[in-house]
């Protein structure tokens, strides 16, 4: 089984968000905190939509894939033969219920060599469409459906998608550095980024929350979790851990909310308005958190088009995304 994005890591156990913004304490407005009104909330089209596009891009690479034509037997039989051209590859080729690898290469999925060599730079976004099979694809939408919609609803459209599409970018790019003969493909690196707007968003914000402390321990247990799921074989942990530091930066650029009080300048009197729209240390983690990210993805970006190996610079890696045991061997490259 080639490496490819976990189907369980890909967010599994975080159905919730950790943290209910409408659940603030009395003292939140005399101490400046930002009341959050569930009347604002914003209707969620764009997640739905995202998940159509997987679903549909999976039927297609489904039918592409024609087990029953391409098949020759060599590792058994197709799996669930009615279906026809769409029945999927034998379980000892792909044990997750889908097409085989070269299938997911031709329709993009993450491959370093062709990504260097032949320059399908567009693969680094495309590879977050496509899924392993049909229980990496159920995963990974369960996932964004309680993850995302809430999100999109407090923050909007725009602002969620940006964080979703460049998280699975950048996933894209630190697996790219450190994976070279395996393909990648699965929406976890932009799942694990919405899971590190949300850590983010909770510390910028840390004034909304009535039960912070819990709220930050329960989703740092979470994000754990499904990090420590990626030390398995045949995970992709690069694309989750790439994703979520790239989640994680931009939820401290786009998701700092307004002081209470700016957004309450209306009831006060004539002449008094508050100097600034944000605290300042919200600006400031926005900032450096802008610059980090900017100068983080230029030099992957640089290494990977260069051709440079990850672990020429970083020989104790291969333990981010494998740990050899007794139970399973780790194929890590060099």
């Amino acid at each position: 089984m080639n490496s490819r994005r976990d189907v369980e890591s890909g967010g599994g156990g975080t159905k919730n968000r950790v943290g209910d913004t409408n659940n603030y304490s009395a003292d939140a407005a005399n101490s400046s905190a930002y009341v959050y009104d569930a009347e604002n909330h914003r209707n969620s089209w764009l997640v739905p939509v995202f998940v159509v596009v997987n679903v549909v891009v999976f039927i297609v690479a489904m039918a592409i894939n024609n087990c029953p034509k391409n098949n020759f037997g060599l590792q058994g039989d197709c799996v669930a033969r009615f279906l026809g051209r769409f029945s999927f590859q034998p379980l000892r080729e792909n044990p997750l219920l889908g097409p085989s690898s070269s299938t997911l290469t031709k329709m993009g999925a993450l491959k370093w060599e062709n990504i260097v060599h032949q320059h399908q730079g567009w693969r680094l976004f495309t590879c977050i469409w496509l899924h392993a099979g049909i229980i990496h694809l159920l995963s990974n939408m369960i996932c964004l459906v309680f993850i995302g919609i809430r999100l999109e609803q407090q923050f909007g459209f725009l602002r969620i998608g940006l964080i979703y599409l460049l998280s699975g970018f950048g996933g894209s790019v630190l697996s790219s550095l450190f994976i070279r003969n395996s393909i990648s493909v699965g929406a976890s690196g932009a799942l694990f980024g919405l899971l590190g707007a949300m850590l983010s968003e909770l510390l910028t914000n840390w004034t909304i929350y009535s039960n912070k402390v819990m709220a930050l321990l329960t989703l740092l247990i979470i994000i754990a979790i499904n990090l420590a799921i990626g030390i398995l074989p045949h995970v992709d942990n690069f694309a989750h851990i790439g994703g979520f530091v790239t989640g994680l930066l931009l939820g401290f650029i786009l998701l700092p909310r307004p002081q209470y009080g700016w957004l309450e300048q209306r009831r006060l009197p004539a002449g008094i308005r508050l100097k600034s729209k944000f605290k300042a240390y919200q600006y400031i983690l926005g900032i450096v958190s802008l610059i980090l990210l900017i100068i983080g993805l230029s030099i992957a970006l640089v290494m990977l088009f260069k051709g440079e190996n990850g672990y020429d610079h970083c020989h104790w890696c291969h333990y981010l995304t494998c740990v050899p045991s007794s139970k399973w061997e780790c194929n890590n490259e060099s």
